[in-house]
């Protein structure tokens, strides 16, 4: 593996980020003009439970354009993903052995699909339970009109939520390859993982029971899932095999 200097590197590194830069500034330019429908789909969970005749409200002048965009700039880095997770495995790749870039790609690209099932659970499945709850008991004499900075900043707190929670099998996966955990550690953690995920659900989502139990759940049937994989992706160690 030929050495190159620490310059060749930088001048590389500024190269692959320029090119993830001028994708992702051409998609959202290219998605711009649509704005108001992007930021009308994303927030289509809330409007389809609010009182007929009220709407969403903008409390600052110019949450009206910059929400939208900001909505917008999200949804062009998600579809440039590719492309840049791409950039920094072309930066990263001459660096590693042949062993190493064979756990690396499954995992960087189980990672990513993870993280967008989270999000979508998250939309389709959470948001229309977390905001039917929250309309079905507001206040008699209460208009219900969420400000939507506030929609905003909520939304992508739970994509993250979510989103991490999906990461579960990864996470796994790493610490028992690393050598951190063995199986039969990960076995006989269950019962603390199953009270911890009902422990972070109940601190995560909004204080109804259905929620957290849409969080909790899934996150222990995914350290069962990353319980599996780490048994078919471990080859050596009969300890972690094993368990």
């Amino acid at each position: 593996m030929d050495q190159q200097p620490l310059l060749a590197h930088l001048v590389e590194l500024r190269n692959r980020l320029v090119r993830i830069a001028i994708v992702l500034l051409v998609a959202l330019l290219a998605m711009v003009p649509w704005a108001g429908d992007v930021y009308h789909l994303f927030a289509k969970p809330l409007l389809d439970v609010l009182p007929q005749n009220s709407s969403m409200i903008a409390t600052e002048v110019t949450a009206p354009f910059f929400v939208p965009l900001k909505v917008t700039m999200l949804v062009a880095f998600v579809a440039t993903l590719p492309h840049t997770l791409y950039q920094v495995w072309a930066f990263i790749a001459p660096g590693l052995y042949n062993h190493e870039k064979k756990l690396v790609v499954p995992l960087i690209v189980s990672s990513v699909l993870l993280f967008m099932v989270g999000m979508a659970f998250a939309y389709f499945a959470v948001f229309p339970v977390v905001f039917g709850f929250m309309s079905a008991h507001t206040p008699e004499g209460v208009a219900m009109m969420t400000d939507i900075d506030k929609y905003l900043s909520f939304a992508l707190g739970m994509f993250v939520a979510f989103g991490i929670t999906f990461e579960v099998p990864v996470i796994v996966v790493v610490l028992n390859r690393m050598g951190i955990v063995t199986l039969k550690q990960l076995r006989e953690g269950r019962s603390y993982v199953i009270v911890g995920a009902f422990v972070v659900a109940a601190v995560v989502t909004p204080p109804d029971v259905l929620s957290q139990v849409m969080m909790a759940v899934p996150l222990w049937l995914l350290y069962e899932v990353g319980i599996v994989m780490a048994m078919l992706v471990n080859k050596e160690k009969p300890d972690v095999a094993h368990g």
